[in-house]
């Protein structure tokens, strides 16, 4: 069932591209996740590997800058751990354990990665974390980048926290409010803002501001966010259905069978997709050099995930 609605899926209309430095970045994130302890054994470190973290920023980022590569791949290497720990570690299942562990990653980007004030030992994932914030403030001359970034981060972290709520209650969320705050637990928009800090054109904060743009990125998050669900469903529904899967929420709320919820899932994908192409149509129309740059790093992202789903190893 899962294979007919992704064969549903309507295939992005956007140009492929892979960073030529994607291999070698491969290594070189796998490396810096086990220098500050994030695997610490050959069974994470093989996970970890497979998840081709750099294959996924490689296709999203095609032609950023090579340090701007190396440190989307080290986020989304993050982001891979920390899910890893709450959904398959069982941290995400039990909020007063995860419930410290946010705390204290939440005061390491308090310190919007100074390298005068030392983090908490806060353990790996917060030394991990410390040091994507230091490096994101290196680039001094986009100082609004880093502040969006470690908003979004913060976003990221208080959302793993309602998540684990409904997972210990065992509770499924309404469609509008896993819709909002799929978004976030996504960790989506940093990755967007890391991808603009690679590029050689990121946008200027009023620019940013654009409503256009504003919502042309929701739309691309979604179409990110329910791409990962339909063709994760799969391997999160072989023990029990994941509350937290667009798949399960539907299925919930319209009362509907799985293969109902299956293709509502491919059909929402392909509406949304039409709709950000008329909305992408808009923002372009305006002929501004910056806003084209802008857009295209959206339409990377959701090309690069489609492409990334189909042949990613992480959903086995």
């Amino acid at each position: 069932m899962r294979s007919f609605a992704i064969s549903a899926l309507r295939e992005p209309p956007f140009p492929v591209g892979r960073h030529e430095a994607t291999e070698r970045v491969a290594d070189e994130s796998i490396e810096w996740a086990q220098t500050f302890g994030l695997i610490d054994s050959s069974q994470r470190v093989r996970r970890l590997q497979r998840a081709d973290a750099a294959g996924l920023a490689g296709r999203a980022c095609p032609a950023g800058s090579v340090d701007g590569l190396r440190l989307l791949t080290d986020l989304i290497s993050w982001l891979f751990v920390m899910d890893d720990a709450c959904d398959e570690d069982g941290l995400g299942a039990d909020p007063i354990r995860l419930g410290p562990a946010i705390s204290t990653l939440l005061d390491v980007l308090d310190r919007y990665g100074n390298p005068d004030v030392p983090p908490p030992a806060v353990g790996p994932l917060g030394d991990a974390l410390h040091d994507l914030c230091r490096r994101t403030r290196l680039h001094d001359d986009h100082a609004a980048l880093l502040l969006r970034f470690v908003s979004q981060m913060r976003e990221y972290l208080l959302a793993l926290l309602w998540e684990a709520t409904n997972r210990e209650r065992r509770r499924v969320p309404e469609v509008a409010e896993y819709v909002q705050l799929r978004r976030h637990i996504g960790g989506v928009h940093p990755c967007l803002t890391l991808t603009d800090l690679a590029s050689a054109r990121p946008l200027g904060a009023m620019q940013r501001a654009n409503p256009a743009l504003l919502a042309l990125d929701l739309l691309a998050v979604d179409l990110v966010c329910w791409c990962n669900d339909l063709f994760s469903y799969g391997k999160e529904s072989r023990v029990d259905p994941e509350a937290h899967n667009l798949v399960t929420v539907i299925a919930q709320d319209t009362a509907g069978d799985e293969a109902t919820a299956l293709r509502a899932v491919a059909n929402r994908f392909n509406q949304s997709l039409a709709a950000y192409l008329e909305a992408e149509e808009a923002l372009l129309s305006s002929g501004n050099d910056e806003m084209t740059h802008a857009a295209a790093t959206r339409r990377n992202w959701v090309r690069a995930t489609y492409d990334w789903s189909v042949v990613a190893a992480r959903y086995a």
